[in-house]
């Protein structure tokens, strides 16, 4: 048996046919099965199987192996397969029932095993007497054991939930959330437990310890329901819902329930400013709609009937007043984000109506009432609208005498009330309709309180007033609303407070906000890039509590790549546009490329990855998805420069990706899907996204095969799909799931070249798959009449990649060799041209194409020797350039003497 080892070792280094390999591979792999070589045994059945998954020997051989290693559920589903091609085959039936029993008793064991288990770690927690020590352990191993099926099951079902319900209570958080985790673990796509935990827990004990004061046991709190949401909504895997689903309600009631009392969380005092956003985060990922295309919205009109002033009690709550409930620095943004998703999943003008009405209402009824704090609350509500669903904040910010307010208290003495005016006015401020009044009206009144306040506070909110009235003319050079010099000033002020740690977070983050309007201007950009210090102090903020500072940093770090888009406007329009003495936007000198270019690597030394890795992780509202199309850009930005793609990828750039693609604007997604085609085109897929992640990529790198997407995006993502697919059969399965195919088709056909070529090379290593070689032998189409002229072609990057694919297609699938003749008159004057073509690849690919011909028909090999490729041939076969072309071209003639077309005497003198 160690005999015949070797020889398969090393047939396999001489093997050059992937049909062989396979063959040579499964062969291999009886030999180590008989060796008990297990591992070794299933690594090369798998290799087989890579070559051809229909390889029925392959298959049953790595099942034994498989069997051997303890990896029964591998097994049966290898043994399963088996079956199912070879119905009537008694040992793979035998197989099968050994390999069911085998898994039951292991099954058995391990049952036995948890649940003892489950039992010592409940005797140690119900044990008065047990140490804190010990208690904390048992609650963090009950954690572990929850997250397997047995463990949780057995947790389950010896009434574990109510050990867990009181655990809740405790006074030692690490137990607090040991139980939680627990209880996530027990939740985790399973339905019915689910339901069963809800009802014997309660919503209220649940929202209870989620506002409780913590933040740690709170944010767990807040995975448990998430969690929790997911299970009800979306249902069980499948494995449970075969057992369990004849039996199983609705879980309408219990969703409810959830929603009611998250709802209810909202305006009361009893719960933490952290709590207060856990539950606002839920409502923001579970009520809207996850798609336009779903028509029920029933969710987000029962929340705005039953919970929209209770959202508003939140909005208008002003910190540093006694009244309301507690908040927390992001609560505002967060309550932005949930009032604009709400509105955004309206369907009809009458739904919206309703929402605006009720705003409304709620506006003018504190408005309406006697007070200052009635007014603030007011204000303080208009301010989070224009944040959010800025048409409803712009209607409530139009009420009679609502605009006076804002300007006159802007010049109170109370410095939280000068804080809640000047706030809305600079919210205000970033809407065009609004922006001139306040430009005649507030501008003399923002540089006053900028110039003279004395409380810093006050000053960077006005500043920031200041930078947003100065940004309205965008990135036009030409369209400057301030004199020379004067954003250069701002920035530079804004920069100071950046870096100033003694100031408080909030204000630190407005100065970013001021940098966010600022760095349209080229000058400021070159500043800031220049400034190492405010650069890591706005990256420190970006990774810290403070999740409002996202936004403002994704908009200045857009601002300071250039990575917003800007449509160039046609010359000649240009030249009208002058003749007509119409407005022509002017590019800034320092906005040319080569700046930019420099500003990007000031951003990638000041550790920039880092930071958009952090904020792309953030489980906050704040994170809208227009924050991450921001976060998509810069990445887009920084992977423009070849040398630069390394350090990204290092840094986690390519992890942090993958989210952004499915998780942003439709924008965003064609941007960071686009980053991740540049990263596969230039590094090693395999160590850029390791293990399972390389398979994430395939889609978003499909989705850029539209009409929608440029021509760019489209050659970029088929060259990143042909890097793809050349490394394994799993993932060009993956690339075939994803419907790549007739679309890497239709771009064949592009009249663009480089498109063209780049999607024939795709081809050229998806034809590596059985699946798609069937397209090429299936009749009734053009597809290899197409491969044969494009071999013609002048373009020689087409070329190679035309014949290369014909040189696998014809090896693989030999029946194909025949039908070639038929595509096209010239087809020997192609093949004739790629023999004597002076690139050494089309040569060695025009004589693997020959030999394929010669090899599958007698008379193919006599058309072909009667041609001038015998001549041809004979003088590549003497040629030294390179052996495998010559190797090559002497078996062509090699064959044609076995099948007497030519004698060797012939052949010398043809030589000659």
């Amino acid at each position: 048996m160690q005999g015949a080892l070797c020889f398969y070792t090393k047939a396999l280094k001489l093997s050059h046919s992937q049909v062989e390999s396979a063959v040579l591979h499964r062969n291999r792999s009886a030999c180590y099965l008989k060796l008990e070589d297990y591992t070794k045994a299933e690594a090369d059945a798998s290799k087989a199987l890579d070559a051809d998954p229909g390889d029925v020997k392959a298959r049953f051989r790595r099942a034994q192996a498989l069997q051997k290693l303890g990896r029964l559920n591998e097994a049966f589903l290898d043994a399963q397969r088996c079956a199912q091609m070879e119905p009537t085959n008694n040992t793979f039936k035998e197989m099968l029932r050994l390999l069911g029993a085998q898994s039951q008793k292991k099954v058995t064991i391990q049952m036995s095993s948890t649940d003892a288990r489950v039992q010592q770690m409940f005797s140690l927690l119900l044990d008065p007497s047990a140490q804190p020590s010990d208690r904390q352990k048992a609650a963090q191993n009950l954690v572990v054991l929850s997250r397997e099926e047995a463990g949780a099951e057995q947790i389950f079902r010896n009434d574990g939930v109510k050990l867990i319900q009181s655990l809740l209570g405790s006074n030692q958080e690490e137990v607090v959330l040991s139980a939680l985790r627990t209880l996530v673990g027990l939740c985790t796509g399973h339905q019915s437990r689910t339901m069963a935990i809800v009802n014997e827990l309660g919503m209220e004990q649940l929202c209870g310890v989620m506002g409780s004061g913590a933040s740690a046991v709170s944010l767990a709190a807040c995975h448990l329901l998430q969690v929790m949401f997911e299970a009800l909504t979306e249902g069980m895997n499948r494995e449970i819902r075969g057992k369990d689903e004849a039996i199983l309600p609705e879980p309408s009631r219990e969703l409810r329930s959830m929603l009611r009392h998250l709802v209810e969380m909202m305006p009361a005092s009893s719960v933490s400013g952290p709590g207060r956003d856990s539950a606002i985060n839920l409502l923001v990922k579970q009520v809207p709609r996850k798609s336009q295309r779903n028509p029920d919205n029933s969710l987000t009109l029962w929340v705005i009937d039953q919970g929209l002033k209770k959202i508003l009690e939140v909005a208008g709550t002003v910190p540093e007043m006694s009244e309301g409930p507690p908040l927390t620095d992001n609560s505002h943004m967060s309550c932005s984000v949930l009032l604009s998703k709400l509105y955004d999943d309206l369907k009809s003008d009458a739904e919206r109506e309703n929402f605006n009405k009720l705003c409304e209402e709620y506006v003018q009824h504190h408005f309406g009432r006697p007070g200052l704090e009635s007014k603030l609350r007011a204000i303080q509500t208009v301010s989070v609208l224009l944040q959010g669903p800025s048409d409803v904040g712009n209607r409530t910010l139009e009420m009679s005498g609502m605009m006076d307010a804002v300007i006159s208290l802007c010049a109170s003495e109370v410095v939280c009330h000068q804080q809640v005016a000047v706030e809305a006015l600079i919210h205000a401020a970033g809407k065009a309709k609004r922006a001139s009044f306040i430009t005649a009206n507030g501008v003399a009144l923002l540089k006053d309180l900028y110039k003279k306040s004395e409380n810093d506070q006050i000053r960077v909110r006005a500043l920031v007033g200041l930078c947003k009235l100065g940004s309205a003319g965008g990135t036009d050079f030409s369209m400057k609303q301030f004199a020379e010099g004067s954003t250069l000033k701002l920035a530079k002020q804004c920069r100071k407070w950046l870096c100033n740690e003694s100031l408080p977070p909030t204000s630190r983050r407005w100065a970013i906000e001021g940098l966010a309007y600022l760095t349209f201007d080229a000058d400021v950009k070159e500043d800031l890039v220049e400034d190492r210090n405010a650069l890591q102090a706005m990256f420190q903020l970006a990774k810290s509590e403070d999740k409002t500072v996202l936004f403002a940093v994704g908009s200045t770090l857009v601002n300071c790549t250039n990575s917003y888009d800007v449509d160039k406007p046609d010359p000649q329009m240009v030249e009208l546009a002058k003749y007509a003495k119409q407005h022509v936007p002017e590019e800034h000198p320092k906005d040319a490329h080569s700046f930019v270019e420099k500003r990007l690597m000031k951003l990638l030394e000041a550790g920039v990855v880092s930071a958009l890795v952090c904020m792309g992780k953030q489980e906050s509202p704040a994170l809208t998805e227009t924050c991450r199309e921001c976060i998509a850009r810069v990445f887009l930005a920084l992977v423009e420069r070849q040398e630069d793609r390394g350090t990204v990828v290092a840094q986690g750039g390519g992890k942090a990706l993958l989210p952004l693609v499915s998780e942003s604007t439709d924008v965003g997604k064609t941007k960071a899907a686009q980053a991740l085609a540049k990263i596969t085109i230039t590094s090693n897929p395999e160590i850029a996204f390791p293990g399972e992640r390389i398979y994430e990529v395939v889609r978003p790198l499909v989705s850029l095969l539209t009409l929608d997407c440029t021509l760019l995006q489209n050659f970029e993502s088929l060259m990143a799909l042909t890097n793809l697919a050349g490394i394994s059969e799993r993932l060009r399965q993956k690339i075939i799931k994803e419907k790549a195919v007739p679309k890497v088709e239709g771009y064949m056909f592009e009249e663009h070249e480089l498109v063209r070529a780049a999607a024939t090379e795709c081809m050229c290593n998806l034809v590596l798959s059985t699946e798609v070689q069937q397209l090429y032998v299936a009749t009734g189409n053009d597809r290899l009449k197409l491969l044969v002229l494009y071999s013609g072609e002048e373009d020689e990057r087409l070329r190679k990649a035309a014949a290369g694919t014909l040189a696998m297609l014809t090896a693989e699938q030999p029946e194909l060799c025949a039908r070639i003749p038929g595509t096209t008159s010239h087809w020997l004057e192609i093949l004739q041209a790629l023999l004597l073509s002076d690139s050494l690849e089309l040569r060695h690919r025009g004589v693997v194409v020959m030999l394929n011909l010669m090899q599958a028909e007698k008379s193919l090999a006599e058309t072909l020797m009667e041609s001038e490729a015998l001549e041809i041939l004979s003088v590549l076969a003497k040629s030294t350039e390179q052996s495998s072309i010559s190797r090559a071209a002497q078996h062509c003639l090699d064959k044609a003497i076995e099948y007497g077309i030519i004698k060797k005497g012939t052949m010398h003198s043809q030589q000659e």
